[in-house]
């Protein structure tokens, strides 16, 4: 993605999980973990939206980690439909704590696109239940129907696109509606985002902005 992007192979629940790594030029504020969409449709950590929200997460302070999923690239093992990929997630933010010991009780954020953003709503109910909450979730183009997402935090940035012909916007509405859950409408936009990726890392970046200055503020 850029000069400070680095590729290499963690241990995994299964094998080695392939990531890649970009840091910030300023001393880093955390980490953000970042799935990529569908791999049994050509989803990797290279697609273009995954590269979108890792690159507002650096320009934040972030150092962002896209791993790749289970049979895409160097990561070891077979498609687990959502099931192995949120151990795989978990075993890569874990990894990354340990890389980066320092900041292991720094915010940290959750975001995917299509299916990684389901999966990440996965990792971040396990997370939940073991005390830990992301300072933001980024949720774009989220992948219904191949299997339950959970609820989400009330900080969960959602974005989708008007025309997404893959994930109906109804779909989505349906599933946020019931938590209150706001929905950023990118209007003329597709599942893919074409032309609309600035629009989205802009989106993204205030986001990060906001939940970074609010968790700095003092008690009242």
């Amino acid at each position: 993605m850029n000069v400070h992007t680095q590729k290499l192979t963690i241990p995994g629940p299964v094998g080695t999980i392939e990531i890649a790594i970009d840091t910030p030029e300023q001393a880093a504020v955390g980490i953000a973990l970042v799935a990529h969409p569908h791999p049994l449709f050509g989803g990797t950590l290279d697609n273009k939206v995954a590269q979108t929200l890792a690159r507002a997460c650096v320009q934040s302070g972030f150092i962002a980690v896209r791993p790749n999923f289970r049979g895409v690239g160097k990561t070891e093992g077979v498609h687990d439909a959502g099931n192995g990929e949120v151990d795989d997630l978990l075993a890569t933010l874990e990894a990354m704590w340990s890389k980066y010991e320092a900041l292991r009780n720094t915010p940290f954020v959750l975001a995917g696109f299509s299916f990684g953003a389901a999966v990440q709503a996965r990792v971040a109910q396990r997370l939940h239940a073991a005390g830990k909450q992301p300072l933001q979730m980024i949720l774009v183009g989220l992948g219904l129907g191949r299997f339950e997402v959970p609820n989400v935090p009330t900080n969960t940035l959602m974005i989708h696109g008007e025309l997404d012909e893959t994930i109906p916007l109804s779909h989505v509405l349906d599933w946020a509606r019931p938590q209150e859950l706001p929905v950023i409408l990118i209007p003329g936009a597709d599942h893919f985002f074409h032309r609309r990726l600035p629009r989205i890392r802009e989106l993204v970046s205030n986001a990060l902005k906001f939940s970074l200055l609010d968790s700095t503020r003092s008690p009242a």
